[in-house]
This record gives C-alpha cells, structure tokens and sequence, in this order.
C-alpha cells in the first residue's frame, strides 16, 4: 500500500512514483497485472529483476479477476493516514502468481469479533482514502466466496 508520490497519495499529481502508480492506474480500470518471470513467480511493479531468481526476463500477466483471501485482521488504531477510516480490514490475498495487501470492503467490522473472512472470493481494485483522498488497493467480496 506504499503509494508516497509527493502528492498526498493520490498518484494523479506531477510527482509520481514510477511503475507503482502504473499499476494502480491499471488495476482501477480493470486491468491489474503482475510481472512474472520464466519460472511462474511474480511480483509488482515498479520490479526490474525477479526478487526469487534474478532473471531480468518479466513479462506482465494479467492478473486473475478473482482472488483469495489468505489472512485479514482488523484495524482500529491505524496510522495516521488512515485514521479517519479505521476500524478496517486489512488483508493479503492471493491472485495467482503475486499477493496483494489491501483493505477489504463490504464486510461489515464487527468491535468484538477481532477475525477476518479467511478464503473469501474478492476482486481487487483501487478506492480513495477518507483520510487524506491517496488511493489504496481495496478488495470487495465476489458473489462465488464460501
């Protein structure tokens, strides 16, 4: 969720952090993708060279539209930049050959239930900050979850 472009996060300003924004741009119009070198292991811009094997050989996939969440906790007290939203969900889910970390939307934060929707389906996209307006990853859930 590392969106620090010089311009409160939110990607669109003159500064912008190179490959990273690409991505986030790509993913808020449908078209999220991961860099994945000849061995099937991927990762996300702004890579040049495979964190696993080096290879500088990275072809950008698309992403799958649905992935799995894989672990979640709720937040209430976050950051300051995201203080006005908490409580949220943050979580990492897999799509295919990469995780992603974002907050997952559409499921209400129950105050006493501290677990998250482990193997939900969700589709991944990006959504504004109410905090400070930056763009973060957001995860809502499919219709084909558990």
């Amino acid at each position: 969720m590392n969106d620090d472009a010089g311009d409160g996060g939110t990607g669109h300003g003159a500064t912008r952090n190179a490959g990273y924004d690409e991505w986030l741009d790509a993913l808020e119009n449908g078209e999220g993708y991961a860099l994945v070198c000849p061995a099937g292991r991927g990762s996300l811009p702004p890579r040049r060279i495979c964190p696993e094997c080096g290879s500088t050989t990275l072809t950008r996939e698309p992403l799958p539209a649905v992935g799995t969440v894989e672990t979640a906790t709720v937040v209430h007290v976050p950051p300051p930049r995201f203080a006005d939203d908490a409580p949220y969900i943050t979580a990492i889910a897999s799509f295919g050959p990469v995780r992603l970390t974002g907050v997952l939307g559409g499921i209400p934060v129950d105050s006493d239930d501290r677990s998250a929707p482990v193997g939900t389906s969700v589709e991944a996209g990006v959504e504004t900050r109410s905090t400070d307006g930056g763009r973060v990853v957001t995860f809502r859930p499919t219709d084909d979850g558990p």
